[in-house]
């Protein structure tokens, strides 16, 4: 796959053309190009970084060493955005509630704010990032895809800065700690922004950070969503303890993915939010 990959790269075609011209020869300089990518490939640099591309929620992103590569397991975030907008009824029918102010924090290659920007064409889309290099290529994202008007992007650390509040914020923070290194995978080590993998010793260091701003930022009701992993399941549920309807969501592999946390309403009453079950 990593080969097919390479070589529709290499001659800047899809696969439907690459079966339909079997017969098709690589020029001297086609050659070399792609002898390059494989010998990259060969060497562990991830295959995203090599195209300067990948998929996410049927998007097309720009990336590069200075992102994460989005993955598929991160598009359960939006699945539960999703999700519980729609847990909204009215007369007894689900409908679209109107979500006034969504935050992507940590934003890397602007993946999810632009999943969030497409989904909600109503809502006010906020992204940040620590990194400048991840914000212009976020931006880049945004302008590739028509939705620079729709996102605000912020070069700042977490949510600081950030002014009003939030009915959603949604999250994919560094989430692993520095004792699980021999457990990732060598590419990912070697070649992903270490800021974006490695949280400190334990796994949960900005997660903790992330908590108590996103309970000062957020509306009463309203939403923290966050990728996790397994490692760190027990201890972020124990940050959550006075929060509200907290629940983890498995990925396809039965692995804790998300979780999701309510702000407590001002009444004390979970009912009253918009986004209640």
């Amino acid at each position: 796959m990593n080969a097919e990959l390479l070589m529709l790269f290499t001659l800047g075609c899809d696969r439907a053309y690459l079966y339909a011209h079997p017969e098709r020869e690589l020029t001297a300089e086609e050659q070399a190009r792609y002898e390059a990518a494989l010998a990259e490939r060969a060497r562990g640099v991830p295959a995203q970084y090599i195209t300067g591309h990948q998929e996410f929620w049927g998007m097309d992103l720009i990336v590069s060493p200075a992102v994460l590569i989005p993955r598929p397991e991160t598009e359960h975030l939006i699945e539960t955005v999703l999700d519980l907008a729609r847990r909204e009824r009215v007369g007894g029918q689900k409908c679209t509630p109107h979500i006034t102010r969504i935050v992507d924090v940590g934003t890397g290659s602007g993946c999810i704010a632009l999943a969030l920007a497409k989904d909600f064409p109503g809502a006010e889309i906020h992204a940040t990032d620590i990194s400048a290099a991840a914000l212009e290529i976020a931006r880049a994202n945004a302008a590739r895809h028509q939705l620079q008007s729709r996102i605000q992007f912020y070069k700042t650390d977490l949510l600081a800065g950030l002014n009003g509040e939030f009915d959603f914020i949604v999250s994919n923070p560094p989430y692993v700690g520095e004792s699980e290194e021999d457990q990732v995978q060598l590419e990912v080590r070697k070649f992903e922004p270490r800021e974006s993998v490695f949280a400190g010793p334990t796994g949960v260091e900005v997660i903790a950070r992330l908590i108590p701003q996103a309970r000062a930022a957020l509306l009463p009701g309203g939403w923290l969503v966050m990728e996790i992993s397994g490692a760190v399941v027990d201890a972020v549920r124990g940050l959550l303890a006075d929060w509200q309807e907290v629940q983890t969501i498995k990925d396809l592999q039965g692995i804790p993915r998300v979780v999701r946390a309510k702000k407590k309403s001002t009444s004390g009453l979970s009912g009253e939010s918009r986004y209640s079950q």
